[in-house]
């Protein structure tokens, strides 16, 4: 008897996030109903229980791929291994500390056979206490680069006219073609993977989801934010640790905002090295005026110390 194929991969990567990952799965096999789906779990070396409870996991649960490094990957290498054992039409990458409230699958698989120049599709995050969160946007060429290090598509309009690098939560209550989108949730149709092949693990984390989605545009493919369902994502749980909400870590703001701006500079240096001195000063002029800003206008000692290391990292 022929097998019934696969709709989706869903790879969910974890790193110290033993009790979030273990919610996010119980969350997806909760909500996922009438989707063929394969669960790919792989473990970037955690130290907090993580490898002990997916290895019980694997003899519990009949068909979940569990994949244990014997290093921290990061998020493109990481996601790279799900990748290459995939089965589905479409793969599904899941962070470790989302959960499913809702049949998310059900209304965004249908979409995307519906819209098959679609290469790259995300749906709606919300925070934990049911926020919008901002999911993607226009990629930071030096015009969008400019306005966002500047503070300028902050200004009322200035976003919605030219487009931003970091949109406004409220741009989000619509679907709109992005040039990127996050990689809490990406859904990503497998043909159009096998032309643009895998994330560039020189991008360990940060900046790795927005890159990626450039060469699916590269190759002519369309990248859609689709708020037909949502998703919550908590955000930062990797950086932060388990337990401590991304928002009131100090090293994981750190990690952040640090690892975007270099990870922006690394996209400049692969795809325009040209325009990398430009788009350096930029970079520079952003970290300067939050830290003058928050630093020192706003008696922010922690975001001082932040935007001072992301200079420093340019």
């Amino acid at each position: 008897m022929k097998s019934k194929s696969i709709d989706v991969s869903i790879i969910i990567l974890s790193y110290n996030t033993k009790n979030l990952t273990l919610a996010c799965i119980e969350s997806v096999v909760r909500h996922t109903q009438g989707i063929n789906y394969e669960l790919i779990i792989i473990d970037n070396a955690s130290t907090d229980g993580s490898v002990e409870m997916l290895k019980d996991l694997k003899r519990k649960v009949k068909g979940v791929v569990v994949i244990l490094s014997k290093e921290n990957l990061g998020f493109s290498a990481g996601n790279n291994l799900g990748m290459s054992v995939a089965r589905g039409k479409y793969i599904l990458l899941l962070n470790s500390d989302t959960e499913f409230g809702e049949n998310v699958l059900s209304p965004m698989i249908p979409w995307m056979e519906q819209h098959p120049k679609v290469g790259v599709a995300t749906c709606q995050l919300t925070n934990p206490y049911g926020s919008i969160q901002p999911t993607g946007g226009m990629y930071p060429d030096l015009w969008h680069l400019f306005l966002w290090s500047t503070f300028l598509d902050d200004l009322p309009g200035v976003g919605e006219l030219f487009g931003s690098y970091h949109p406004h939560p409220t741009f989000y209550r619509q679907e709109h073609s992005l040039d990127w989108v996050t990689g809490a949730f990406m859904l990503i149709r497998k043909t159009a993977k096998e032309e643009v092949a895998e994330f560039d693990p020189k991008f360990f984390m940060y900046a790795e989801d927005m890159e990626y989605c450039y060469r699916f545009k590269q190759k002519g493919w369309g990248i859609r934010y689709v708020p037909i369902a949502r998703i919550m994502h908590i955000g930062g749980a990797s950086s932060t640790g388990e337990g401590v909400h991304f928002s009131n870590n100090v090293y994981g703001k750190e990690r952040s905002v640090v690892g975007e701006f270099k990870g922006i500079g690394l996209f400049y240096r692969k795809h325009f090295p040209a325009q990398y001195p430009l788009a350096s000063v930029l970079l520079k002029i952003g970290a300067s005026l939050r830290f003058f800003v928050f630093g020192l206008i706003f008696q922010q000692t922690q975001a001082k110390n932040i935007y001072a290391k992301a200079f420093q990292s340019i």
